[in-house]
């Protein structure tokens, strides 16, 4: 899996912020790697990889909208979150905005 003179799995870090997105607590997600790849990473290193999208989020959601939109489509989702061990129905909101060169602009809330 590891090839030779390498030190990470590549596409691993997408793995766990695919897991992280989804509502996964670090310990979750430790345990949930144990028993698909056998191995074992400490919560310390998930939060550095979970860190590592931080900024690159809050500069999408900082960005900057258009100040007119032709369509806008609004729609939401109802997931299960767990929170402390326990499961709760949160709604996922999306918004898509289709602007006047026909570019789309989603926000999730």
């Amino acid at each position: 899996m590891v090839k030779k003179h390498e030190r990470t799995l590549n596409g691993f870090d997408d793995k766990v912020i695919s897991l992280y997105s989804r509502g996964m607590s670090t310990r979750d997600i430790q345990v949930h790697l144990k028993e698909i790849y056998g191995v074992d990473v400490s919560s310390a290193f998930i939060s550095t990889v979970t860190d590592s999208v931080v900024d690159e989020v809050k500069q999408w959601q900082q960005r900057p909208l258009e100040p007119t939109y032709l369509v806008v489509y609004l729609d939401g989702l109802m997931v299960k979150n767990l929170e402390e061990g326990i499961a709760h129905n949160k709604c996922v909101y999306l918004a898509l905005g289709i602007n006047t060169e026909g570019r789309k602009d989603e926000e999730r809330l």
